[in-house]
């Protein structure tokens, strides 16, 4: 099965992060796995998205123009990408900062307030890891652990054992979001996960 997902949000979120760590994860797990990054004029502050796909399979391209999942962290990137989501597909929303939804009915759409539950649980910085957990919780792309190996592997060589266990922890919350709400789902669903 090929899973196919656009991480997007403004430089400096951790959109290119964690696009990154789930490749690998798919790798690791010994899956066919593609990054592509792309960047916006500015590094922080300035647009910056990637596209990640992990397949059983050979992945014939790095392109996917309407990709299946599309997790965005702030709204110019919910108004550019959320028109791109394939019918049928997965929107994730971070609603700490975006304030309104999309009017699509072809997809479900997941409002997770993504920065509100990482500074509620340790730092506002990991805001990234809270929609990632959102992710695979809800699609199954890689195994939780395999993410978690890759958070040791980040942040365990900076020496601070309480960033990882931090990040680990919200990386967690968010996968059991993901999970509760996936049960929920119908082609068309909107949900607010409280977090």
């Amino acid at each position: 099965m090929r899973h196919e997902v656009m991480f997007a949000g403004f430089g400096g979120q951790g959109v290119m992060l964690i696009g990154q760590m789930l490749a690998y994860a798919g790798m690791n797990e010994g899956k066919q796995a593609v990054w592509l990054p792309s960047y916006g004029p500015e590094m922080r502050g300035g647009t910056a998205y990637c596209i990640v796909q992990v397949s059983d399979e050979p992945i014939g391209s790095p392109v996917v123009a309407s990709p299946r999942n599309t997790a965005v962290m702030n709204r110019p990137s919910l108004e550019k990408f959320g028109p791109k989501v394939k019918a049928g597909g997965l929107l994730i929303i971070n609603s700490s900062l975006i304030p309104v939804s999309s009017d699509r009915t072809d997809i479900s759409i997941l409002h997770v307030r993504c920065n509100d539950i990482a500074y509620e649980m340790g730092t506002a910085k990991a805001a990234n890891m809270v929609m990632l957990g959102t992710l695979i919780g809800a699609t199954g792309m890689v195994e939780p652990g395999s993410i978690e190996k890759m958070i040791e592997y980040q942040f365990g060589t900076k020496g601070k054992r309480e960033l990882v266990e931090t990040n680990v922890k919200i990386f967690e919350r968010g996968v059991e979001i993901g999970r509760e709400e996936a049960r929920r789902w119908k082609p068309g669903s909107r949900s607010k996960a409280s977090g």
